[in-house]
């Protein structure tokens, strides 16, 4: 019954908050919450509501660490454009008969210049430094039916100003009937700032909705999985279609692909994946175009 009236709570959540969240043309901050996490999803178009199937669901999708085993740890260096870089940590384990996951996300922007009118050269440069830590579970409803949800602390600081707040994340999983296809939905980024001098920094607010699917060619090695997201930012009126493939041989060796449609600036990813045991190693490649270079990720990810 309680499972029951929980899921019950989420619905609402999912179709009564997001209209009800403020509309504008307006701007978000906290930018380095719209990275993606983990090399392998990054490679794949970014398509993690409904493609990550490891500890890195605890930052697109809760609801999904209940179909995560065991216990994982995830590490993920992202080398940015823009001296942007990132590190991220993400632990699932269980507890209480439930699986949980934490996670850290550490970012910085080095070398910011500081100007004045009337000198045209910098004066001086800083750091802007960002970080959350988040806790999420997720559990099962039904036998094909879970949800789940996340809470993370925010901050951000930028020369002498500093800012926190709160962020949630809420998240659906359903395994249809047909072997191998599922489908996710995802909200994230709900919540506020507390203000950074004069202005309160909007979250980039944004809902993932799409499907999945795996299947083993027969008579093969490969295995071969899909998994496409419609996304949405609830503060702009553009959307984002983000699809992503990967092709696994031997349980070995991963070539990874993905595009991401909507933006001026990025398009196609690409990366690699190499599994020793309960070792994975994972590399994404970003291409930005308008001359902004490329961001590279690497993560690991160990599970027992």
């Amino acid at each position: 019954m309680k499972k029951i009236i929980f899921l019950a709570l989420l619905l609402f959540a999912f179709i009564f908050i997001l209209p009800l969240h403020p509309q504008s043309a307006g701007n978000t901050g906290l930018s380095f919450l719209k990275f993606g996490f983990g090399a392998k999803n990054i490679a794949m178009g970014d398509a993690g509501a409904s493609g990550s199937n490891d500890v890195t669901s605890l930052f697109y999708n809760p609801a999904k660490l209940s179909l995560v085993d065991g216990t994982e740890f995830v590490f993920m260096h992202n080398e940015w454009i823009q001296d942007i870089r990132s590190e991220l940590l993400g632990v699932k384990f269980d507890f209480l008969g439930l699986p949980f996951g934490v996670g850290f996300n550490v970012t910085s922007i080095g070398d910011i210049e500081v100007h004045s009118r009337a000198v045209p050269e910098p004066e001086s440069t800083f750091d802007a430094n960002y970080f959350f830590g988040s806790i999420s579970t997720g559990f099962a409803i039904t036998d094909n039916i879970a949800a789940g949800f996340s809470i993370k602390y925010l901050y951000e600081g930028m020369l002498v100003d500093e800012s926190t707040g709160l962020g949630f994340d809420l998240g659906l999983y359903y395994a249809t009937p047909i072997e191998g296809l599922s489908a996710s939905a995802a909200v994230r980024n709900l919540g506020s700032m507390n203000k950074l001098r004069e202005e309160e920094t909007k979250l980039p607010s944004e809902v993932r909705i799409g499907p999945s699917y795996n299947f083993v060619l027969n008579d093969s090695k490969f295995e071969i999985t899909t998994a496409a997201e419609l996304q949405k930012y609830l503060d702009v009126d553009d959307l984002h279609l983000n699809f992503g493939a990967e092709i696994l041989y031997n349980k070995l060796i991963a070539l990874r692909g993905g595009y991401q449609s909507g933006y001026e600036s990025k398009s196609f990813t690409g990366g690699l994946g190499l599994k020793w045991g309960s070792l994975s190693f994972d590399y994404a490649l970003s291409p930005f175009q308008l001359g902004l270079g490329s961001g590279h990720s690497i993560s690991l990810n160990f599970r027992f």
